[in-house]
C-alpha cells in the first residue's frame, strides 16, 4: 500500500506547478504566427516579441528562409530569438517563387531575386511588417538587422541595396550578390557565412561577392583571424566585413547564428 503524507502531496503539487510554469514560460518565448494583408495578398510571419525591458526600444531582426524553406524551419535552424531575447525577431514566410538554381516552375516558397520582380511583393511585405512593428512596439531604429540563408541571404543582399537606410548590419549565408545587386550596395557592416564545399551556391561565386564587399566597405583585404573560421576585415569607414568560412556544404551551420547575433549586437547606425 502506498502512503501519502501532507508533505509529499505538497511536494508533488509544487513540482507540477513548476513544470506547468516552465512550459508556459517556454511557450511565451516561442514566436507567434501573424498575418498581414495588402494588395489582396495574405502574408504571414512568426514574431517573437522582446523580453520586457522597462520600455526600452528593442532591436529588430528579420530572418528569411531559403528557397523551399518555411518560417518555422528558419526559426528552428536560425534561433535568433533564443540568443537575443531582448530583440523583436521576425521569421518571414515567402510565397511560391521561381528559383534561379532550382525549382524553375516556382512551386516552392522563396523571395524575389531582383528589385521589381514579382511586383516587389517581398519588399512591400518587409515594409508592411516593419511599419506594423513600429506602430505596436518601441523599436530601436538604430538597430534593425536582416539575415537569411541561401535565397533568403540573396534577399538580404537585395534589402541592403534597396533599403540600406533602414538597417544597421546584414548577415547573409550561402548566397551571392550578382553584378546588378552589387552595384546597388552602399557601405554597411556585414557578416557573411560560406561553406567551401557548397554544392549549390558555389564558394567561388561567394568569394567574388566577398571581394567586392571588401572593396565597397573600404576594408583591409587581408583581414585578421578572430576565431576558428572567423576573419574580420577592418574598415576605414566603420563598415567592417566579417566572414565565417566553414568546410561544410550548402547546409546552414548551427554555430553561425551565434556569430551573426554577436556581430549584430556590436553594430548600430550612427
Amino acid at each position: 500500500m502506498i502512503h501519502f503524507t501532507v508533505n509529499s502531496i505538497r511536494f508533488a503539487f509544487l513540482a507540477a506547478l513548476f513544470a506547468v510554469t516552465g512550459l508556459l514560460a517556454r511557450a511565451a518565448d516561442l514566436p507567434v504566427r501573424r498575418e498581414w494583408t495588402f494588395e489582396g495578398v495574405k502574408r504571414e510571419a512568426l514574431v517573437r516579441l522582446p523580453v520586457a525591458r522597462a520600455g526600452a526600444p528593442a532591436p529588430v531582426v528579420v530572418v528569411f528562409h531559403g528557397h523551399g524553406g518555411t518560417m518555422r524551419s528558419a526559426s528552428r535552424s536560425q534561433p535568433v530569438h533564443e540568443l537575443w531575447p531582448e530583440a523583436v525577431v521576425v521569421f518571414m514566410q515567402g510565397l511560391p517563387t521561381p528559383g534561379r538554381l532550382t525549382d524553375p516552375e516556382g512551386k516552392k516558397p522563396g523571395w524575389q531575386s531582383t528589385v521589381g520582380a514579382q511586383g516587389d511583393r517581398d519588399l512591400k511585405f518587409f515594409d508592411a511588417v516593419l511599419a506594423s512593428l513600429r506602430a505596436e512596439q518601441k523599436v530601436d531604429d538604430r538597430r534593425i538587422y536582416s539575415t537569411g540563408h541561401s535565397n533568403g541571404g540573396g534577399f538580404t543582399y537585395l534589402l541592403w541595396g534597396a533599403r540600406r537606410e533602414v538597417f544597421a548590419a546584414f548577415g547573409p549565408s550561402a548566397s551571392a550578390a550578382g553584378g546588378a545587386g552589387l552595384s546597388a550596395l552602399k557601405p554597411a557592416p556585414v557578416i557573411h557565412i560560406a561553406g567551401t564545399n557548397d554544392e549549390l551556391v558555389k564558394f567561388a561565386w561567394q568569394k567574388l561577392t566577398l571581394d567586392a564587399l571588401i572593396r565597397i566597405n573600404q576594408c583591409d583585404p587581408k583581414g585578421e583571424p578572430v576565431g576558428k573560421g572567423l576573419t574580420l576585415h577592418a574598415s576605414k569607414i566603420g563598415a567592417p566585413v566579417m566572414t565565417y568560412i566553414h568546410a561544410g556544404t550548402h547546409k546552414y551551420p548551427a554555430e553561425a547564428t551565434a556569430f551573426i547575433v554577436d556581430f549584430f549586437k556590436a553594430h548600430a547606425r550612427p
